[in-house]
């Protein structure tokens, strides 16, 4: 089981789109796959038309007083599940906090690892203890980044957090750039600047329409648009990042 959390420190940056879409491509490529939305905002959720269950919200799974399996629910697509987010995610630090350790997400995630192939985990923005729980459970970080000043910026400032916080993990930040634009000038500057960094996929996201159509159509761009360009785009990325981290 490879647990691969979408993150970045801000938001709008194409975060959610790209989980969406890659644990989308994961169930397509046949791998048994869940998305774990963890973002109060719920866009994933929203992508896959899902509502969390009653019962089994996130102040009920860090208790342990419900399973997680419990708050798993099934797709309209074969071979992926999504747990969907809701509003106790967005007042979890302090669980979180008081908690013993900080590897509670890795201890519930455990108990799927003969269930699922894949485990994608929608982050919301920010440094916080949820975070740290999450880098701790993954296996990989995927961060998109902007290809403009402050982006780089806060990539710069995830990477400088993973180093002295995160130490002999710090491996796992693994970015690529998203809603880049290569008719601005800053945009081609900024990415061939850092096409030499390590911690950089070679395949990148451009800003497209068919990618703010998935609100219009509830899904993920290979659903709807299987020959566009922006599916072309993300499956090119999606293979590069299977291959860096099955290798």
């Amino acid at each position: 089981m490879f647990i691969a959390s979408l993150y970045n420190l801000k938001g709008g940056v194409g975060k959610t789109a790209s989980c969406v879409n890659f644990a989308y491509m994961a169930a397509m490529d046949g791998y048994k796959t869940l998305l774990w939305d963890l973002d109060p905002q719920g866009a994933a959720s929203f992508y896959y038309n899902a509502q969390p269950k009653p019962r089994a919200n996130m102040k009920r799974l860090l208790d342990q007083s419900v399973s997680i399996a419990s708050a798993i629910m099934a797709t309209d697509y074969e071979n992926l599940d999504i747990i969907p987010t809701d509003v106790s995610s967005a007042r979890l630090e302090h669980s979180l906090a008081t908690a013993s350790s900080k590897k509670l997400m890795k201890s519930l995630l455990k108990d799927l690892e003969n269930d699922y192939d894949f485990i994608f985990i929608d982050c919301a923005p920010g440094i916080s203890t949820l975070a740290d729980n999450v880098f701790h459970a993954s296996d990989a970080v995927l961060m998109p980044v902007i290809p403009t000043t402050l982006s780089v910026r806060s990539y710069e400032i995830v990477k400088d957090y993973f180093r002295d916080k995160i130490g002999a993990d710090a491996w796992k930040l693994m970015c690529f750039f998203a809603m880049a634009d290569t008719r601005k000038g800053m945009h081609n500057e900024i990415m061939d600047e850092l096409c030499t960094d390590p911690s950089f996929f070679e395949h990148y996201i451009p800003t497209l329409s068919d990618i703010e159509k998935m609100g219009v159509y509830n899904a993920p761009v290979e659903a709807f648009a299987p020959s566009s360009f922006a599916n072309k785009c993300y499956r090119a990325l999606w293979k590069e990042i299977k291959e860096g981290v099955l290798a």
